[in-house]
């Protein structure tokens, strides 16, 4: 969580307006993202509930207390025989009858479920916080690719311009030369033509650059119209060491959630169990009861004072009800443990994969580098022939094509590379 406080800190410290005014960078997207997003707003309300939820009171280690009071006001009409000969026949008797009572319970024992609810409750508050812990990993890896992936668009438009820029020098060498006759019309036209088909490509590639831009502002949560400025280079970690990232996999708070919903599944099949045993109550409170009447035998009858008792519960039979879910509770943490098996092979699987992956695009990342300056210096070269006029018009595109075809590789083989450096952080829970 040391990251998570540094990137919301670093971003409460950003000037208001800073997009219009300088790039975003990667700590300051993460910063945001951390900040506003939803989905950890979310984990931390699943949270809040889960702490409220761990005390004894909820698990049933308090006493409980209640009041109660009853007033009620009678007319009726008396008809009396009494053993004595003595007979009451009257109209309109008024009577009142007035109860009150202030009472309590606590459970002495009932098969230790309450310290197993309550170890439960706790159990169920540190998996919150793990759960709060994957959704801000999630979130930002997210953001990382969404960046990512706008620097990668970028630097196609990069490749694009400067291949554009010897077009249109290939058409001043072109216009040049049929001024004096030394070019005919369909070299003019062929370089006219490249030089509207790269603008094109730059336009479009330009639309995929906000497009990517706005997925980006929809993961930090802000309007999909803000202006942000992206100025950066994907720069790939290469000193990952899949011996040290191995072991760390299992420390994944997906991984971690599901060890922890293995205890919360023996804890409530203890619960169930002890659902079976005897329960004691310590009872103890104040009564009163008053019945006054106008007419009739008794005038007045008044009782108050204090209670105290023990009371005994065993449940003789229940129709097999807590026998069967003292089964399924068994079965529930069986599921669990496969649950947790399947996560790790397949956290296992998937970084074993990512760590392919990102072994491979490293071994061809310096290669490819080294292709695209030798792709820019067979452009450069090209270009110096063709205004020497030792080269065609032919042999300028087939350098612009082998300068950008360099470039796409490089650029797609570098954003994979991190792509694959993100997804191994992320298993291995080395992004916080």
């Amino acid at each position: 969580m040391k990251n998570f406080v540094l990137y919301t800190t670093a971003f409460m410290l950003l000037p208001l307006g800073m997009f219009a005014q300088q790039s975003l960078s990667l700590n300051d997207a993460i910063g945001i993202a951390l900040k506003n997003s939803l989905e950890i707003q979310i984990a931390k309300n699943t949270q809040s509930v889960n702490t409220i939820n761990n005390h004894y009171g909820i698990a049933g280690g308090l006493p409980t207390v209640n009041a109660a009071l009853n007033n009620t006001q009678q007319l009726t009409n008396l008809n009396q025989d009494l053993s004595n000969g003595t007979s009451i026949n009257r109209n309109g008797v008024y009577a009142n009858n007035t109860t009150a009572n202030v009472s309590g319970s606590m459970v002495l024992y009932n098969g230790q479920r309450i310290v197993t609810t309550k170890k439960r409750l706790e159990e169920l508050q540190k998996l919150s916080q793990t759960q709060l812990n994957s959704v801000v990993q999630g979130v930002i890896a997210n953001v990382m690719l969404r960046y990512y992936a706008v620097v990668q668009q970028q630097k196609f438009v990069a490749t694009l311009e400067k291949s554009l820029e010897v077009s249109k020098q290939k058409l001043t060498v072109i216009e040049t030369r049929r001024s004096v006759g030394m070019s005919n019309d369909a070299d003019y036209l062929q370089a006219q033509l490249d030089v509207n088909a790269q603008t094109q490509a730059i336009q479009n590639q330009k639309l995929v650059i906000d497009q990517a831009k706005t997925d980006l502002l929809r993961t930090l949560t802000q309007k999909p119209d803000d202006v942000i400025s992206v100025s950066d280079s994907i720069v790939v970690d290469k000193a990952l060491q899949w011996e040290s990232i191995k072991p760390n996999i299992l420390k994944n708070p997906d991984i971690q959630a599901a060890e922890q919903q293995i205890v919360i599944s023996q804890l409530l099949e203890k619960e169930t169990i002890a659902r079976q045993l005897p329960t004691v109550s310590l009872n103890a409170g104040v009564n009163y009861s008053r019945n006054q009447s106008g007419a009739g035998f008794t005038l007045l009858n008044q009782v108050y004072g204090p209670l105290i008792g023990v009371s005994v519960t065993m449940p003789l039979y229940t129709g097999s009800v807590n026998k069967r879910q003292e089964q399924i509770a068994k079965i529930n943490t069986q599921t669990a443990s496969l649950q947790r098996e399947t996560i790790i092979q397949n956290y296992q699987a998937n970084a074993t994969k990512a760590w392919q992956s990102y072994q491979n695009a490293l071994k061809q990342l310096d290669i490819e580098q080294k292709n695209f300056e030798l792709s820019d210096k067979l452009l450069t070269l090209t270009m110096t022939r063709f205004q020497l006029g030792q080269a065609t018009i032919v042999d300028v595109k087939l350098a612009q094509q082998t300068y950008e075809n360099a470039g796409y590789r490089l650029n797609n083989l570098s954003y994979a590379a991190k792509l694959a450096e993100v997804n191994i952080k992320q298993l291995a829970y080395l992004l916080m």
